[in-house]
């Protein structure tokens, strides 16, 4: 049986009382971070693999279904704003389309084939590098795009959530972090999603920072598109260039777009 399928170390959880229940999944949720520790070596090859290929203009496709595939499209989807990476360079696929990002789409998964159709949609070619995000790490949508990917000699990576999985065997750069049972018998969207999660984190921040788009500890290239980030921004200018007048510094900010620009400007 697959570890994401195993039943729950808790029972009777319909007679826990709140406290217990919180406690309990806490407990679990705690031993997520040890279990990725045991996958770094994994996870740093998939980042020496996508910051080459994204260096020689390649793109980082994230494909999944249901959860996973959710996760995908938040990390792509946060890359442009915090790191000033241009649109469609991190590209998240869920199956079944847009529509299943709200509401699930019945038996999408389950294709074998329209992963790798929904990655031609991108012109999919061998610059690129493909992550397939399955828990149970068997879902066919993924294990159908990357098999394709393979014969068409685009590199494949997988995070999964059991070991040995079918997934993993097929990628070429496989994650597999095992976080055990779920507190609720099969629930994946909890210990394993946020495991899913915490890599998916790893991989693009560090991609990115290899890639020069953080410098010291400060994301210099984010984009400005709230006035939290206006402020931050300003805040970073100041602190580069010693403009001690914060009107002077956002207005140098807004006038070239990202603290980078606006530093390499005032430092002439």
């Amino acid at each position: 049986m697959k570890t994401t399928e195993a039943d729950s170390f808790y029972n009777n959880l319909e007679q826990m009382s709140i406290t217990e229940l919180l406690s309990n999944m806490n407990r679990e949720d705690k031993t997520v971070p040890l279990a990725i520790e045991k996958a770094i070596p994994q996870i740093e090859r998939v980042v020496e693999q996508v910051v080459t290929k994204m260096q020689a203009g390649g793109r980082l496709f994230y494909l999944g279904a249901g959860t996973s595939g959710r996760l995908g499209i938040v990390d792509a989807s946060e890359c442009p704003p915090t790191y000033g990476i241009e649109q469609g360079k991190v590209i998240g696929i869920i199956a079944g389309g847009d529509a299943a990002i709200r509401k699930a789409v019945e038996f999408a998964e389950d294709d074998l084939t329209q992963g790798w159709e929904d990655l031609k949609q991108y012109n999919i070619n061998e610059n690129d590098f493909v992550i397939g995000i399955a828990a149970s790490g068997s879902t066919p949508y993924v294990v159908g795009a990357l098999e394709t990917c393979n014969k068409n000699n685009i590199l494949t990576g997988c995070i999964s959530c059991n070991g040995s999985s079918t997934v993993a065997k097929v990628a070429k750069f496989p994650i597999e972090v095992v976080v055990g049972p779920e507190f609720v018998t099969g629930s994946t969207r909890m210990k394993s999603g946020t495991a899913q999660k915490l890599v998916l984190n790893m991989i693009s921040t560090s991609v990115m920072i290899k890639l020069g788009r953080v410098k010291g500890n400060k994301m210099v290239d984010m984009q400005l598109s709230n006035n939290k980030l206006v402020d931050r921004g300003t805040t970073m200018l100041m602190k580069n260039t010693g403009i001690s007048d914060y009107e002077e510094a956002k207005s140098l900010l807004l006038k070239h777009g990202s603290v980078r620009k606006a530093t390499a400007a005032y430092q002439g």
